[in-house]
């Protein structure tokens, strides 16, 4: 069962000589201008009845969305294993004869999966709906380490003009627009459960449009997942609305979409690649800040190193604690049966417990 949307270039694997992470998004958007239109504008052939979706999906969020809007109709598989980190990943050539025998390829995008585009142009000859879930919203520039300084300044604004701490918060995202060696957008959208939201209706929209005959069964799938993520919209709403304090010290720059939502200021120690090692200067500034503002917890994330967070720690007498950008479950998560939901509630708490110390 396949679906007519567009002929891909049949290259060589051997093409596959390229960088994954969270860079620049040009060959996301010339995938994307080429892929089927996830809102199901493009021309699609239905399935049979009775037929299943083959489904592949990049990582842990992508794949949760997905599956809780498919159920049963379709069998959805993450390309990336459990427990790596996706920034850094690379298909191997089984994962290419995977994404060629399947009817749909469901990502991210905003620079997520370098990947993708060259992949696309790899698979020899296959017809493919390439559905990029976060089409449509509105993509943040990424905060590299010069922009994680101005954002240093930004968390100071909002102790002296706590009334305008919302304002700041947006601002700090608002002022990236000139360029860097490490710069790109931020892909972290699933991260604010507002913009999960609508990623999960653009996945959707493209599972209705693949198997309309399924799409009464798509559509009460994510209205019953996207009434959840509502709930936990009003709880991050409710509890991080009258904090002590706005800002929060992060070893990856991946909450900014979070903290846009919640009028937070998030102050990165690097930048979007949660291996970027900052300068000794921003190290000094993050410590100056810190010191400052009497930060009591710096944040580090699951499935990298806590070396950075732990040094500044040290340096001025605070703890660390986990926030997880939930790029990948870990053995921990699994064992406990953790899901985006879950893992969402406990940065909740995480933040909540920081912000007013």
């Amino acid at each position: 069962m396949k679906f007519r949307i567009h002929h891909l270039a049949i290259l060589s694997l051997s093409t596959l000589l390229f960088a994954a992470g969270c860079g620049n998004n040009n060959a996301v958007n010339s995938t994307a201008s080429k892929a089927a239109n996830a809102s199901g504008a493009a021309e699609v052939t239905g399935l049979p009845e009775a037929s299943k979706l083959n489904i592949k999906v990049s990582f842990y969020p992508i794949y949760e969305f997905t599956k809780n809007v498919a159920g049963d109709l379709a069998e959805v598989e993450a390309l990336i294993p459990a427990g790596i980190e996706p920034h850094d990943w690379e298909p191997t050539a089984q994962d290419m004869a995977e994404i060629s025998d399947a009817d749909m390829l469901i990502y991210n995008g905003a620079g997520m999966e370098g990947w993708v585009d060259q992949v696309l142009e790899s698979v020899s000859g296959k017809s493919l709906i390439t559905v990029e879930a976060s089409k449509g919203l509105d993509i943040m520039e990424g905060t590299e380490e010069e922009e994680a300084e101005h954002a240093h300044e930004e968390g100071e604004h909002v102790h002296e003009e706590g009334e305008h701490a919302h304002e700041e918060g947006e601002h700090a995202h608002e002022e990236h627009s000139h360029d860097h060696d490490h710069g790109g957008l931020d892909p972290h959208v699933w991260l604010s459960p507002v913009l999960a939201i609508q990623e999960v209706r653009n996945i959707e929209a493209a599972l209705s449009a693949a198997a309309p005959d399924n799409a009464k069964a798509f559509k009460a799938n994510a209205d019953a997942y996207v009434a959840k993520l509502e709930q936990l919209d009003q709880a991050f709403k409710d509890e991080l609305k009258e904090t002590k304090r706005k800002d929060f010290i992060t070893q990856h720059a991946a909450f900014g979409y979070l903290a846009k939502q919640y009028g937070l200021t998030q102050v990165p120690i690097a930048g979007l690649s949660p291996e970027q090692e900052p300068s000794a200067a921003n190290m000094s500034k993050i410590v100056e800040f810190a010191k400052e503002h009497e930060v009591k917890t710096i944040f580090f994330e699951t499935l990298v190193s806590s070396g950075v967070a732990d040094t500044i720690a040290k340096e001025i007498g605070a703890k660390t604690a986990v926030l997880n950008p939930i790029e990948g479950l870990t053995e921990e998560d699994r064992s406990q049966s953790l899901d985006y939901l879950g893992i969402m509630r406990q940065n909740l708490e995480a933040l909540k417990s920081a912000l007013n110390e």
